[in-house]
């Protein structure tokens, strides 16, 4: 049987947002290039990989967490990467087994794959879906062939919205990313570009700011002065402007960088943004489990080979495993549920850090206008989502 057509009863306390839920998320560190802004783990290989000892190597990193976490049945799957798209439909549908075998997958678990639009990647698309991928997030990223030649990506416009076509005649939901504040652009060209993926768009956009990070070739290039991005004043007019146009359209801003239709919200990213815990499979993965009781980080080996070995010997391949203080806990819920539009439960978290809040430090960002109260959650209101991170650090004191 299908792993994700597994009819199984979801039990109320795996559904509910008091704790974040659960997940887990599946890392394919493959490429068939490296993008010039990526710090993601990622690799090129210039000889086929050996799929099916990777897949199994998974699953047996999958029943090893297990075992240490309990088998509570996971909200979601993200397979990202590297490229997962790169993933032969086989190897997906055998990770996706080993994960219902040793944890459950409910029949209404949001399955998701990351894919490049390439048209050796689209030829996979039906392919995914037979192997349960419910959902998938394509790396669009530009929608004009200059800009994408700029990025490093390996396809064009026209190939881009022929994979944004096709997916949405095969999945029930479509997510695709585009990359903002580029260097040189203008409010009007990111307005032509947005409002094109507006009428391509499935029911979810994730619509970054580029930024430059340390190890990248773009960073290299900012350095020596050869690159450079649109300054804070014109970025900030452009993620102004993105959140006027996504709202026009239907979508909901309902995290900083996420859109979405009604009902298109990702599952998967939601369990990270609500404090949940989540399960890292695969070279350079990170998660958030806990383990007798203890909320604990994990990460495991980055080098592909060096992870597949270690799991090969010792049924996992972690680097590293952290049980999180109490205040790592509470610092991690402030500054991931403070990105969300619904806010953070401050109930929430205080059971994290064993203490409230302090009032004092609530009510002055309330008075001043960067916080609002609802209930017993605290919300960034969207005159002053641009300095969540400041909000953050004013709290976090």
């Amino acid at each position: 049987m299908n792993a994700a057509h597994v009819e199984s009863p979801v039990r109320d306390d795996d559904r509910t947002t008091v704790d974040g839920g659960f997940a887990v998320y599946v890392h394919w560190p493959f490429c068939q290039a490296k993008c010039p802004y990526c710090d993601f783990n990622s690799h090129v290989r210039h000889k086929p990989v050996d799929q099916s000892r990777f897949a199994a190597a998974m699953a047996r990193e999958i029943e090893t967490f297990a075992a240490w976490t309990g088998a509570r049945r996971p909200l979601s799957v993200f397979f990202g990467g590297g490229t997962p798209s790169l993933m032969e439909p086989s190897t997906v549908e055998a990770v996706l087994s080993a994960i219902d075998t040793s944890l459950g997958l409910p029949s209404d678990a949001e399955i998701t794959l990351e894919a490049n639009p390439t048209s050796v990647e689209q030829a996979r698309f039906e392919g995914y879906r037979a192997a349960g991928v419910n959902r998938v997030s394509l790396g669009v990223q530009s929608l004009s062939d200059a800009e994408l030649a700029s990025l490093g990506r390996l396809h064009d416009a026209a190939t881009a919205r022929a994979a944004l076509a096709l997916a949405k005649r095969i999945f029930p939901h479509v997510s695709a990313d585009l990359i903002y504040a580029r260097p040189k652009q203008t409010t009007a060209a990111w307005a032509d570009e947005l409002s094109e993926m507006l009428d391509l768009a499935g029911d979810h956009l994730s619509l970054y700011q580029l930024t430059i990070e340390p190890g990248t070739r773009f960073f290299d290039l900012a350095e020596a002065g050869k690159l450079i991005v649109p300054e804070d004043d014109a970025a900030a007019d452009l993620f102004e402007l993105t959140g006027e146009m996504t709202r026009a359209a239907g979508f909901t801003r309902y995290e900083v960088s996420n859109h979405a239709r009604p009902g298109g919200e990702a599952k998967h990213n939601l369990v990270y943004w609500r404090g949940g815990t989540y399960v890292g499979i695969g070279p350079g993965a990170h998660g958030r489990i806990d383990i007798a009781g203890t909320r604990t980080a994990t990460s495991t080996h980055r080098h592909p080979e060096t992870w597949l070995a270690a799991v090969e010997a010792d049924g996992h391949g972690l680097a590293e495993r952290e049980g999180l203080d109490a205040d790592a806990r509470a610092d991690e819920y402030l500054l991931m549920a403070l990105r969300l539009s619904e806010g953070m439960d401050l109930d929430a978290y205080a059971r994290r850090s064993g203490a409230p809040l302090p009032e004092e430090r609530v009510d002055a960002l309330v008075s001043g206008g960067f916080l609002a109260r609802q209930g017993r959650r605290i919300i960034v209101p969207d005159t002053a989502r641009l300095l969540t991170n400041a909000v953050v650090r004013e709290l976090a004191q």
